[in-house]
């Protein structure tokens, strides 16, 4: 009586379901792995969205500080020496240190070929001001911006 008898049926799985599991399971695989793709860009993004949000306030409270300045226009200022108070700095000295030092910022912490605008509007009796900040985003065309409005 060797071999199998007849309704006896074999255990275990066919090298066809194998296949099929792996094949279904390397599906899932990809998905998963676009997914945390997705999500490291979603990360990248977020932290120079805030870098930017940081960036724009900051430059907001220089321009509070020295609301006799001139800030209009992308910068590139100049290293005067007028922090902490150091040396005889006009309003506009101070204001093209702040330029100076905030590119500087800038540069170290959004994506390289990040710019920065400063529009300023006089609508008596109060002078309003638009800070933007623009860098590239990879997978994007545009480049990512963020505007931050003031009114002294």
């Amino acid at each position: 009586m060797g071999g199998r008898q007849h309704g006896q049926r074999s255990r275990g799985f066919s090298l066809v379901e194998v296949l099929v599991a792996l094949v279904v399971m390397a599906v899932g695989m990809l998905g998963i792995a676009g997914l945390y793709i997705e999500g490291l860009r979603a990360g990248r993004t977020s932290v120079y969205r805030g870098a930017a949000i940081t960036l724009a306030g900051d430059m907001a409270d220089r321009i509070r500080a020295n609301p006799d300045g001139a800030y209009a226009g992308t910068g590139p200022g100049a290293n005067r020496g007028c922090v902490n108070g150091g040396g005889d700095c006009s309003p506009n000295d101070l204001a093209a240190d702040d330029w100076f030092r905030w590119l500087e910022d800038l540069r170290r912490r959004l994506p390289a070929g990040a710019t920065a605008v400063i529009e300023q509007q006089d609508l008596a009796p109060v002078r309003q001001y638009a800070i933007t900040l623009s860098w590239p985003e990879a997978g994007q065309e545009a480049p990512v911006s963020y505007s931050l409005a003031l009114q002294l």
